[in-house]
């Protein structure tokens, strides 16, 4: 719903700016977004904003004229400083004519102004009306968001203008180049193409997201008991460590690839594998982008909103009375009892039906 602003469309608009600043998961959702507005204007010039650590995900989108990536620059004040004077002057030297800020964060809004966009079109936040909400020169304020798909979220923002989507379901392109890169990749880990692969992505920014790690080895050796195929463990390099312990811990062959690969060549390394596990968290939204079938495991949050959409996408969550709670754990504690008692009895009829149903031969 439209709450600032005379409804208007994009027509005549030729250079367009799309701000996501979110993590890597709100990036992969937003694909959906930048196809629509590709498709309703295929002539314009078109942008995305993103965070460095997302920026990679996007290079190879063939509905993107260009991305701008907004670093986290470490040093000293002069060299920050420094480099947000080069950032704004690339910023304004883009001309855009119309900025889309996606979220209701403050730094969106900021850039969105200084954009120097006539139209800048934003998300209403109940706490901007201060200052954040008067930057923009058009508010959308969604409804009934709570039950809605959150590739869903972004669209909301560009419907009044004339932007509707035929595809809500998230996409990423992985290039041959990109393929290329993943097998050298592979290779060097010792993973060979004579079996299929699976990926388990257990971890998470969020402790609270997380399937204890004891339940995972018990998943691991249950799989390598049973089938002939590598099992690759993906995570970042804040994961490693920690991937090393659980695939030390493993009866079963497993390889630990967490830190191992950039954010792009992940979505090359997932769309590889005949199915991916993994926890509420981005591995689970670049699987379903690159169309790889999925097993994901929910906790506190909302499969309603955060699951990966279609038959070929599972999630499994203890059957509890407070599940999905959205909250950071139980009571925010950071502890969440329902994956503390999900068991792998739970999972394994599921994970069984997904792995017979795998491509034959080998997709890798």
């Amino acid at each position: 719903m439209l709450v600032k602003g005379e409804q208007i469309s994009l027509d005549g608009i030729e250079r367009v700016l799309l701000i996501q600043l979110g993590d890597i998961g709100d990036v992969v959702l937003t694909t959906p977004t930048i196809k629509a507005i590709r498709e309703n204007r295929p002539l314009i010039t078109l942008y995305v904003m993103v965070r460095e650590h997302a920026s990679e995900l996007l290079e190879d989108c063939p509905w993107v004229d260009g991305v701008l990536s907004l670093e986290k620059r470490q040093g000293n004040l002069r060299e920050k400083l420094f480099y947000q004077k080069g950032f704004l002057q690339t910023l304004r030297g883009k001309k855009f004519e119309a900025a889309i800020d996606l979220r209701t964060g403050t730094r969106g809004a900021v850039l969105s102004y200084l954009s120097g966009a006539q139209l800048r079109i934003g998300r209403y936040a109940y706490d901007g009306r201060l200052w954040r909400n008067r930057l923009f020169t058009h508010l959308v304020e969604p409804e009934n968001e709570m039950e809605q798909y959150c590739s869903l979220h972004s669209l909301n923002i560009v419907a009044p203008f004339e932007v509707g989507a035929r595809d809500t379901d998230p996409e990423l392109t992985v290039t041959r180049e990109r393929e290329m890169r993943v097998e050298r990749i592979l290779r060097e880990e010792g993973l060979v193409s004579d079996r299929s692969l699976i990926a388990l992505h257990p971890f998470s920014r969020w402790r609270y997201k997380e399937w204890p790690i004891e339940k995972c080895i018990d998943l691991i050796d249950y799989i390598g008991s049973r089938y002939p195929l590598h099992i690759a463990i993906t995570g970042s390099a804040d994961d490693r460590g920690r991937a090393a312990d659980l695939v030390k811990e493993t009866r079963a062959e497993a390889y630990n690839l967490a830190g191992k690969t950039t954010i792009g060549d992940l979505a090359g390394v997932l769309k590889k594998c005949g199915l991916v596990i993994g926890i509420d968290s981005a591995a689970i939204h670049i699987a379903a982008a690159v169309g790889t079938p999925t097993v994901s495991i929910f906790g506190p949050s909302a499969p309603v909103n955060w699951a990966p959409r279609g038959e070929q996408h599972e999630v499994i969550f203890k059957d509890l009375p407070c599940v999905p709670c959205r909250q950071k754990g139980c009571n925010h504690s950071g502890v969440s009892r329902c994956l503390e008692e999900l068991s792998i009895d739970e999972l394994i009829p599921v994970v069984d039906a997904n792995i017979r149903q795998m491509e034959t031969p080998s997709k890798q």
